[in-house]
């Protein structure tokens, strides 16, 4: 199972890091042919899109090696530094888009000459980025990677900006207004930023061991909740966070104190296997302790 998992990431790894790489070649010639500054941010674009491509490859292979010495909590967290790193880098993308096209605005590069040939590839942009990200997507859901997450946001920011590329060169195309080329690279440049936030905010929030969102503790909450006809009480305590494809959650509970060692185990082991089942790959440390009179008012609050 394991096995096919990983096999799935490292294909659609392997294929973006291809598709990059032709879109790349494509729209650099494309764009220093036709002098067009919104197909070289284009590039540009692309460019950063390979390497997250590469650095996804590299994660998703390396977040699923076993626990060893020197990192006895599992290699997680690669992804969500691999996830930082690609948001950073679509960021710094697109500055250096802004800078190309203030260029240009300020009239220091020429007017783009062929604009049909800019339309093609484009198009051909769009559909090639539609198809990947769509596989992306489908993957990241199925094994629960970050790093396959962030690359599939990158390719669909891609999309969206080929699209305004591809409007713009139309009206190019049609008025010879080619004041619009600088100005579209502009709003390429800050639906990239967006997304470059929104990645590094939440790697970022992964890294610092921020907890699991609220619905996964509602969850947790209402699967312990299951367990009280078997003596368990509430939950004295609870630490979430997230790390890679995996959610790990340390439990204390308190629970009836003349229960065996045998049945609290038990209860344990069935309390693992539901949240499991409920949240994907997780790991659970389940500490136990007896309820106390001074603790009676758990037994009223919600777990």
């Amino acid at each position: 199972m394991m096995k096919n998992i990983l096999e799935n990431k490292k294909i659609a790894a392997s294929l973006s890091v291809f598709s990059n790489f032709l879109l790349i070649i494509i729209k650099f010639v494309t764009g220093f042919a036709t002098g067009s500054v919104s197909i070289v941010s284009e590039a540009i674009h692309s460019g950063s899109d390979l390497l997250a491509s590469l650095i996804a490859y590299f994660a998703v292979n390396k977040a699923d090696a076993p626990a060893d010495n020197d990192h006895q909590f599992g290699h997680g967290k690669y992804e969500d530094a691999a996830g930082f790193v690609e948001g950073t880098l679509i960021i710094l993308a697109a500055l250096f888009i802004i800078y190309e096209a203030f260029k240009k605005l300020n009239g220091e590069t020429e007017p783009i000459n062929n604009s049909a040939a800019g339309i093609i590839v484009m198009i051909f942009s769009v559909v090639i980025n539609i198809v990947i990200s769509t596989i992306l997507f489908y993957t990241a859901r199925k094994t629960d990677s970050i790093a396959l997450y962030s690359d599939a946001e990158h390719l669909r920011t891609d999309i969206l900006s080929s699209a305004t590329v591809l409007a713009g060169l139309l009206i190019i195309h049609y008025t010879g207004l080619h004041i619009i080329d600088p100005i579209i690279a502009v709003i390429v440049a800050v639906i990239i930023i967006h997304t470059g936030y929104k990645i590094c905010k939440q790697t970022m929030n992964d890294l610092l061991d921020g907890s699991l969102p609220n619905e996964d503790l509602d969850t947790i909450n209402f699967t312990v909740k299951n367990y009280i006809h078997q003596g368990v009480s509430c939950i004295k305590d609870i630490k979430t966070r997230k790390s890679g494809k995996d959610k790990e959650i340390n439990l204390v509970l308190l629970v009836d104190g003349d229960m065996t060692v045998t049945k609290a185990h038990k209860i344990c082991d069935s309390l693992e296997n539901e949240l499991e089942t409920a949240l994907g790959s997780t790991k659970i440390t389940i500490h136990i302790e007896p309820l106390e009179d001074s603790c009676i008012s758990c037994q009223k609050k919600n777990i």
